[in-house]
């Protein structure tokens, strides 16, 4: 097999080259965000190491990690937190999904230099609640009425952000115009060409698609970069003016999607889904309680595009926190498994998925969890062993 690193840049081949350059430097920062940054490395690892026991077939996230849970406000205008990131989202063995998210634990307190069996223990915990909620057989939602400890406070914090707050922040005024902040790293000019291109895909986008907001239009338009995983992508933000409110803005996120990173590796056959965009928002409608205003998809040049409203109030838990409020995690740690499984309970029965009594029955069977936590506690140290080489391929300039 490859070296960890020809591997990476194989598959960030076909991105925008000047932008996985940011990518490999953003993956150098740490172990973790080397982990979030490799997803297609787990399951081609995964796939072959045939250690992973059966289990029933589930939509799933396929990148679930402790910064892929996270706020954001439903379209019934409630701020919830649930798995927030279904970029890779496929049908796949409900294991799979398991052994990334456990797995994502250790390497976590692996990078925070906190003992070992800290990390067990907190993954023992996650695998113990999402059997328990799986048994039950009844999906579970949390909003800030519902919510305990550390995420009943994340959720009261970010439910006081406003709009205005967010505009203050991406956004200036230059000549009376209100525009997009010019100088915000995360933010790159585009040319002008393509500037009036997306202006006019926007615009019709407006008028035509049921999921957009009424009665706006394009004022300005960067190339946005944002996460780490999907870093190399097509992704735009758009400052939309109200047709009708004097001084009423908002913030368009465009995300470009392609294939799930895990579908060389699963054996089972998808829905023939329209577009990769399509597959994203169906199944992000799908597994969660209620998904966010003005998600929808679109084809630009013929590319599928995700687009959703920028909110003030999407967030996600600094994994950080571990270290700082470690008894505290505990119960995050329970609402995140109790999350994992409801979001599979939701979408059980669906195109292929099974049902919910075949996912109470594996909730019900605990002996598969001591050989998901051997994997993942073995591939978290093959990870750390991967982000040295990385590391040091990064530092002798090899990742070009």
């Amino acid at each position: 097999m490859k070296g960890i690193s020809q591997r990476i840049t194989a598959y960030n081949n076909d991105l925008i080259p000047a932008m996985v350059q940011i990518k490999y430097g953003l993956m150098a920062e740490n172990l973790f965000r080397f982990y979030r940054g490799t997803c297609h490395i787990f399951y081609e690892d995964l796939y072959h190491s045939k250690k992973i026991p059966p289990s029933p077939l589930t939509w799933i996230c396929g990148d679930l990690h402790l910064e892929n849970f996270g706020s954001y406000k439903g379209d019934n205008r409630l701020v919830y937190f649930d798995l927030n990131d279904f970029d890779e989202s496929i049908l796949a063995p409900a294991s799979w999904e398991l052994a990334r998210i456990v797995t994502s634990i250790f390497v976590a307190f692996t990078s925070l230099k906190i003992e070992h069996k800290k990390a067990l223990r907190m993954a023992r915990l996650f695998l113990k609640s999402y059997s328990a909620a799986l048994s039950k057989g009844k999906p579970y939602y949390i909003e800030r009425n519902t919510a305990k400890g550390i995420v009943r406070s994340f959720l009261k914090a970010v439910g006081k952000r406003k709009k205005k707050h967010l505009l203050q922040k991406r956004t200036t005024k230059i000549n009376t115009e209100l525009t997009i902040l010019p100088d915000d790293p995360r933010h790159f000019e585009i040319d002008k060409f393509l500037k009036r291109e997306l202006q006019l895909h926007i615009n019709q986008w407006i008028i035509y698609n049921h999921d957009s907001p009424y009665n706006f239009e394009v004022t300005d338009i960067v190339f946005r970069l944002a996460g780490t995983g999907s870093v190399g992508l097509k992704r735009y933000v758009f400052l939309l003016k109200s047709l009708k409110k004097k001084d009423s803005y908002m913030l368009v996120d465009m995300k470009q999607a392609r294939a799930s990173a895990l579908l060389p590796y699963v054996n089972v056959p998808q829905p023939a889904w329209e577009s990769e965009a399509e597959r994203v928002v169906a199944l992000q409608q799908r597994m969660q309680n209620i998904p966010p205003a003005l998600l929808s998809h679109s084809l630009f040049k013929g590319e599928p595009y995700i687009m959703q409203e920028m909110q003030p109030v999407k967030d996600s838990i600094n994994f950080k926190l571990i270290k700082e409020q470690y008894r505290d995690m505990y119960q995050v740690i329970d609402d995140m498994a109790l999350l994992t499984a409801s979001a599979q309970l939701r979408s059980s029965g669906r195109q292929g998925a099974a049902v919910a009594d075949e996912l109470i029955a594996f909730g019900d069977n605990s002996q598969w969890q001591n050989v998901i936590l051997k994997y993942a506690a073995d591939y978290a140290q093959n990870v750390k062993k991967d982000f040295g080489h990385y590391l040091k391929d990064f530092k002798n300039g090899k990742l070009i």
